[in-house]
């Protein structure tokens, strides 16, 4: 792929992924599914396999924010080992790339976790099992974790 059709297409999943969240959330699902739709090599199972990164995984905001992640398993889904092939090594290629994605996000946001967005967001973290927490971390975060998974979607693609 021509690297200014890779622009056009990242800049195209930035607002796909953008609205997804804002209108659905569960980010991971929401940059897969951006990707998916604009460069390919995701799948359906991939998409739904994702949906318990949500959150910090579970909604706990404890692990890397679920747009990172998602981007994370967009790129493997590239670069990524096969299956039939984890006795050549461990693939530090993907390793590689996912890194550039992950220190991009950290430059971005300070941090990856769920808990440190939440936390620079909207001023403290959310228990988002609790429904009337979660309700006010949504009010409270306006289109900040529209936007993290955006530029993850973007960056992901760019990183291809």
């Amino acid at each position: 792929m021509k690297q200014e059709e890779r622009e056009k297409l990242a800049e195209q999943a930035y607002h796909q992924a953008f609205e997804l969240e804002n209108n659905y959330g569960c980010c991971p699902q929401c940059v897969l599914t951006a990707i998916k739709e604009t460069v390919g090599n995701v799948s359906d199972d991939t998409i739904k396999a994702s949906h318990g990164l949500s959150g910090g995984g579970g909604l706990m905001g404890l692990g890397a924010c679920g747009a990172l992640t998602g981007g994370l398993i967009a790129l493997s889904t590239k670069r990524g080992r096969d299956a039939d092939k984890l006795h050549r090594g461990s693939g530090i290629g993907n390793f590689q790339v996912g890194r550039k994605l992950v220190e991009k996000f950290e430059q971005e946001f300070g941090g990856v976790t769920c808990e440190h967005l939440q936390k620079q967001f909207t001023g403290r973290t959310w228990d988002m099992w609790k429904p009337e927490e979660y309700k006010a971390f949504s009010d409270n975060r306006g289109d900040q974790c529209a936007r993290a998974t955006a530029l993850a979607t973007k960056w992901a693609i760019e990183l291809m």
